[in-house]
């Protein structure tokens, strides 16, 4: 379908749909090929599916190509990381037009940021006795303008230092430990911004992974919104049954469409198979009905 054109997609054009509009390849911080997540989407009975990379979208090709060669509906997507109130944020476009080349600019810069910020986590892991950690860690890069803290975690795992890559973040990575490095990304209304410049729809992802009281993810909620945000993630791996049933109702009373998705990087590390994320809740509105960009 062309990108100008309407992406509703219908439960009775396509039979029951079971989405999953959110995974990584190794374009960004994924493992798995877009051709191979395609074929997994496929063989796990997904009907329609995103390639939502951290900050890039030059993978959206051979996934749209795969999944179509799989019988797999597919919408454009892309995780955009934003700062916001001293946090970092994600959020998910969906059905943005993928050539468009001011979306490609913005994201470019963001790239380049990253790179940045993984030479100066380099730096504070050598200054613990970690060294060579920048080497390491561009072993488990397949995108030289992607390199995230998930790859240092592979090296950490690899070097014997813990034995989990989530065991690596909370030792070395996050706020407060010796390989964490502070970082600003995109503002959130910019990035919303971008999305519907394409012709996409900005969707808040995970919200409940950020660990915020509820009144705070009330006002990020609220600002979502008033910055064009349209969208929240309610079932997915970084949420337990409680959180789904919350962010759903938020969802309903707050008029946002309702998306899932595995947030998927590799069958070792990830919590969740592509295509496994539980269904939308009743009484929630479908993100793929309210889609405006590209889909097929």
């Amino acid at each position: 379908m062309d990108g100008k054109e309407s992406a509703k997609v219908s439960a009775t054009a396509t039979g029951a749909i079971r989405a999953d509009l959110h995974c990584h390849s190794m374009f960004s911080d994924g493992t798995l090929t877009p051709e191979a997540l395609a074929e997994r989407a496929a063989a796990n009975g997904v009907t329609l599916w995103a390639l939502t990379d951290h900050d890039e979208i030059r993978g959206q090709p051979r996934a749209r190509a795969a999944a179509l060669a799989h019988g797999v509906g597919y919408v454009s997507g892309v995780e955009i990381s934003v700062t916001h109130a001293g946090r970092t944020i994600h959020i998910v476009g969906l059905g943005f037009d993928d050539g468009d080349t001011v979306l490609e600019r913005r994201l470019q810069r963001l790239r380049q940021g990253r790179v940045d910020r993984a030479r100066a986590i380099a730096e504070e892991l050598g200054r613990v006795g970690i060294a060579g950690a920048w080497e390491g860690a561009m072993r488990y890069v397949r995108n030289p303008e992607l390199m995230s803290r998930t790859h240092f975690a592979r090296y950490l795992v690899a070097l014997g230092v813990c034995s989990t890559p989530a065991g690596v973040f909370k030792k070395y990575l996050v706020r407060g430990k010796p390989g964490y490095v502070p970082h600003e990304w995109a503002l959130m209304a910019d990035a919303i911004g971008w999305i519907r410049g394409a012709g996409g729809m900005a969707v808040l992802a995970h919200p409940g992974r950020y660990r915020m009281g509820r009144a705070a993810g009330l006002e990020l909620l609220a600002a979502f919104q008033e910055r064009g945000g349209e969208g929240i993630e309610v079932a997915t791996s970084n949420h337990n049954d409680e959180e789904c049933a919350y962010w759903a109702g938020l969802a309903a009373q707050h008029g946002l469409w309702a998306s899932c998705g595995s947030d998927f990087h590799d069958p070792a590390e990830s919590r969740m198979d592509v295509g496994k994320a539980p269904d939308l809740p009743h009484g929630v509105k479908p993100v793929w009905e309210g889609l405006r960009g590209s889909a097929v």
